[in-house]
């Protein structure tokens, strides 16, 4: 599948994520120092919205657990954490991202 828009580089100022949908796959994209990032907006540990957690630099972490994602690999760095115990969590999708003409541009291919 071809490079689709995403959204307006406007509408994400840098070090904010947001979700989109991109046909029919949810989204999660990052602007972090101007840097753009895409992966699978859903984690892969419960299926939560990654994009409703928190970003630090390139990582982003899930709300419900905790598990923590390196935007620019998709690499899980931190397990997801259920009351006293520690869960590994496998990798998110990263997509291909560009930005051209004010626009962001992500292939979910």
């Amino acid at each position: 599948m071809p490079f689709k828009k995403a959204m307006s580089a406007a509408d994400l100022p840098s070090g904010t994520m947001k979700h989109v949908n991109i046909g029919g796959v949810e989204v999660l994209v990052a602007n972090v120092g101007g840097a753009y990032y895409a992966i699978n907006n859903r984690c892969p540990h419960m299926g939560g919205s990654i994009a409703e957690g928190k970003l630090e630099g390139t990582i982003a972490r899930c709300p419900q657990h905790g598990a923590a994602f390196d935007l620019s690999t998709g690499k899980n760095v931190g397990p997801a954490k259920v009351a006293f115990m520690k869960l590994k969590v496998k990798d998110a999708v990263r997509y291909p991202v560009k930005a051209e003409g004010g626009d962001i541009f992500v292939d979910v291919a």
